[in-house]
C-alpha cells in the first residue's frame, strides 16, 4: 500500500494573492481544520489506518482509504470502510485506530510550519479562532496538549459530537454560532477536498493549505488562497491583504 509523503502538496507559492487585493467582505473568524492544516498529521493517520487495513483484512489501497475517511468522522469512516455495526463496536475498532496515531506521531509531533506564528498575528488583528474537526476528543486534547498554543481556541468543534463529518456544513457552523459569527464572517483553513467543499456548503470562504492534496484538488470559487504552509500566508502578508 501506497503511502502519503511526509510533506506533500504542490502549491509552491500563495495563488489568487499575486497582487495586494483585499479580500472582499467582513472577516472576523478563522476556523480551522486539524489534522493537516494545524498539525503535520496525515502521513501518520495514513499508517494507522494501513494497520487498521492489515488488522482488519481490508484490501483497499491507502490512498483510496483516506480519499473515503478524510472529513468524515471516526465512526462515519469505520462504517464506510466495514459496513454497518454497532455504535460500540465502531467506537471500539476508531479507538485502537486512534491509539496507534497518537502513538506513531507523538515521537515526531509537529505543527504545519508557521501555524503557531500565523496565529499570533491573526489574534493580534483582533480575530477570532476556532477549530472543526472531525478528530474525536482524544485527538483534539493530544493535539492541543503538544501545540501548547499561547491562546486556547475560542471554539471547539470535534467530530464525536453528533454532527455530520465533511462535506456536510455542520462542524463549520456549528464552530461559527459558538464564536458568535455568522458564516460569511469567517475564514475556514482546510487541506482536504471534503473540507473544502464543507466550507463552501457552510457559506464561508476557504484557505487551501496543501499538505496532504495538491492545490488543483483544493479548488473552489469560494477558495481565496492556497499555500503549502503559514510561512508562505505570512511571507505573502496573507493577514494585510485580509484587512485592506
Amino acid at each position: 500500500m501506497r503511502e502519503l509523503p511526509e510533506r506533500g502538496g504542490n502549491a509552491g507559492g500563495l495563488a489568487g494573492l499575486g497582487r495586494p487585493t483585499p479580500v472582499s467582505g467582513r472577516v472576523r473568524g478563522l476556523i480551522f481544520d486539524m489534522d493537516g492544516t494545524m498539525i503535520d498529521s496525515m502521513p501518520y493517520h495514513a499508517r494507522s489506518w494501513g494497520a487498521f487495513c492489515r488488522r482488519h483484512d481490508l484490501n483497499m489501497p491507502l490512498a483510496e482509504v483516506l480519499r473515503l475517511t478524510t472529513g468524515r468522522t471516526g465512526t462515519e469512516a469505520v462504517r464506510v470502510l466495514l459496513g454497518e455495526m454497532s455504535d460500540a463496536r465502531a467506537l471500539e475498532l476508531l479507538h485502537q485506530k486512534e491509539q496507534d496515531y497518537r502513538d506513531l506521531f507523538a515521537p515526531v509531533f509537529r505543527e504545519v510550519a508557521g501555524f503557531a506564528r500565523f496565529l499570533r498575528a491573526a489574534l493580534d488583528r483582533g480575530l477570532a479562532f476556532g477549530v472543526a474537526t472531525a478528530g474525536d476528543k482524544p485527538n483534539i486534547a493530544f493535539a492541543m496538549g503538544h501545540l501548547a498554543l499561547e491562546t486556547p481556541p475560542q471554539a471547539i468543534v470535534g467530530g464525536d459530537e453528533g454532527l455530520p463529518g465533511k462535506p456536510e456544513p455542520d462542524l463549520f457552523l456549528e464552530a461559527a454560532r459558538r464564536l458568535g459569527l455568522p458564516p460569511e464572517d469567517c475564514i475556514v483553513f482546510e487541506d482536504a477536498p471534503f473540507g473544502i467543499e464543507g466550507a463552501r456548503r457552510a457559506g464561508m470562504r476557504a484557505v487551501a493549505i496543501c499538505t496532504s492534496h495538491t492545490a488543483s484538488e483544493l479548488t473552489g470559487d469560494h477558495v481565496i488562497a492556497q499555500a503549502p504552509d503559514y510561512l508562505t500566508l505570512l511571507d505573502k502578508r496573507f493577514l494585510e491583504i485580509l484587512h485592506a
